[in-house]
């Protein structure tokens, strides 16, 4: 969450608006919950054994059955921070999915090689949400400073301009939902193919499925976020 809610002057009374204290409280608790479902699902997972070998193994078959042969795989330090790098055009697998052969480490591995499979074949919505990047790199840094600017000057125009400024986040979750989609798709429908019994299949769509709600979460934390800044601008203006 983006922490403000101190609103001197802004019509949110003084001390914290019990309005935004219950989004607060909301995105905390959904981002709790979902986190907690993926940990689980992940561990379930995670101690049952692949029929495809390790997830870097399963993950270069289905890059390079996909076209995509040209693309790396490298190791990454921590937990579930595997991601796919389109500016090195690497997969970037943690330890435990690299290396390991679970079904929780093949469906991992194989959702980050969708997206390198999404690159490769100019995938719309991917070629989206990345030229909203370098945006949403901005726009994240300026728009609580533009907000605050409008609060203890009072001008109204800055404070829409944040709003602004913070919607292109919104959009930039709204775009994210179909790319991993796709590529948790192109995951369990190559995992399919390869000939993996249905139960590692239900364990795969399980822990992707899992992964995708976390994304549900952020983008409906920043709708949530959007609307009460919404709200609060039109009370202001009202008053």
């Amino acid at each position: 969450m983006y922490g403000y809610g101190l609103g001197y002057g802004y019509g949110f009374g003084y001390g914290i608006d019990p309005m935004y204290l219950m989004l607060v409280v909301a995105s905390l608790a959904l981002g709790l919950v979902t986190q907690s479902y993926i940990n689980s699902t992940y561990r379930k997972w995670s101690k049952v054994r692949s029929d495809g070998d390790t997830g870097a193994a399963v993950a270069r078959r289905m890059l390079d059955a996909l076209g995509c042969s040209q693309v790396g795989i490298k190791s990454v330090a921590g937990t579930l921070t595997d991601h796919y790098d389109p500016r090195d055009n690497n997969l970037y697998l943690s330890e435990a999915n690299r290396s390991g052969g679970s079904v929780a480490s093949v469906a991992v591995a194989c959702h980050e090689a969708g997206h390198a499979a999404q690159r490769a074949q100019g995938y719309a919505m991917m070629r989206v949400r990345s030229a909203l990047v370098p945006v949403v790199n901005f726009t994240q840094q300026a728009w609580m400073l533009v907000f605050l600017a409008g609060v203890f000057l009072n001008v109204s125009g800055l404070t829409t301009l944040a709003i602004a400024l913070f919607a292109f986040s919104v959009v930039f979750q709204l775009v994210t939902l179909p790319v991993e989609f796709d590529a948790s798709r192109r995951a369990v429908a190559y995992i399919e193919q390869s000939g993996m019994s249905d139960t590692q299949v239900r364990g795969a769509r399980q822990v992707l499925t899992a992964a995708a709600l976390t994304y549900v979460a952020a983008a409906l934390t920043s709708i949530l976020q959007l609307l009460y800044l919404l709200f609060q601008t039109r009370g202001r203006d009202r008053d």
